[in-house]
């Protein structure tokens, strides 16, 4: 009897357990009081972020770099660029307007800048010859030869009666360098090949001297030509010593 009863006893016993099990469980999955959720939530709410000061853009680059990069790229105007130009151009052309015509010639010709040409005088007295050409013994503008062309040129511009031929020019003249060679200057050459002073013409600057040559007249030439400067002799300048030495009475040179 006993035996019959302790199982239903035991049987009994977990059902009250499972029973208790269940309530427990309920327990835990109880929802929550919606108006104590409420409360939470309006807290939550109630909070305000304030974000942080972001230092990158969409781009991805830092603002304050856009300014660095372009005070660093932004070019500095040119003060008073226009008022230098202006400047500039007006003393070219005043220049201009101030250099003659034979000027021009001779700047092409000498390769040179207006202010670096010999004296207007000079220049014109020996353009006047300028493309005259060559005649052995002429001293005249239908043909002239090189100490001809030379003896006019000094009778015009210094007063001066130089001796007919090349060679005694050079007798009479005071020897100097090539670096000390002056606009006016003689200029002396052997191209005959005999040693001795055949050709004359005189210096204007910048290595260019003008002279009669035999195949196109009077014309500029470079000292450094190739020509010319296997035959060159040497400089010569008529000066108040060399005139002194050789028995002329004139005592001034330059125009």
């Amino acid at each position: 009897m006993v035996k019959q009863i302790l199982p239903a006893i035991a049987f009994i016993i977990f059902l009250s357990s499972c029973s208790s099990i269940k309530s427990l469980s309920f327990t835990n999955n109880k929802k929550t009081d919606p108006e104590t959720s409420m409360n939470r939530v309006s807290f939550i709410d109630e909070i305000t972020v304030t974000p942080a000061p972001s230092s990158m853009d969409r781009t991805g680059t830092r603002p304050e770099s856009k300014v660095a990069t372009k005070e660093k790229t932004t070019p500095q105007p040119v003060k008073n660029s226009n008022a230098i130009e202006e400047i500039l151009a007006a003393r070219a052309e005043s220049s201009l307007e101030k250099t003659s015509p034979v000027q021009l010639k001779y700047c092409l010709l000498l390769d040179t800048e207006v202010e670096s040409l010999p004296n207007r005088q000079l220049l014109e007295t020996v353009d006047n010859w300028y493309g005259v050409r060559y005649r052995t013994g002429g001293n005249t503008k239908s043909g002239v030869d090189c100490s001809g062309f030379t003896v006019a040129v000094y009778a015009a511009l210094y007063g001066i009666a130089l001796p007919r031929v090349s060679r005694e020019q050079y007798r009479i003249s005071r020897k100097i360098s090539t670096t000390e060679l002056q606009e006016g200057d003689l200029v002396f050459f052997d191209t005959r090949g005999g040693g001795y002073v055949s050709h004359v013409g005189v210096y204007l600057g910048n290595n260019k001297f003008i002279h009669a040559s035999v195949s196109k007249g009077v014309m500029v030439n470079d000292l450094f030509e190739s020509y010319y400067m296997k035959r060159y002799i040497g400089g010569g300048r008529i000066d108040n010593k060399s005139l002194a030495g050789s028995g002329s009475g004139s005592t001034s040179l330059k125009p």
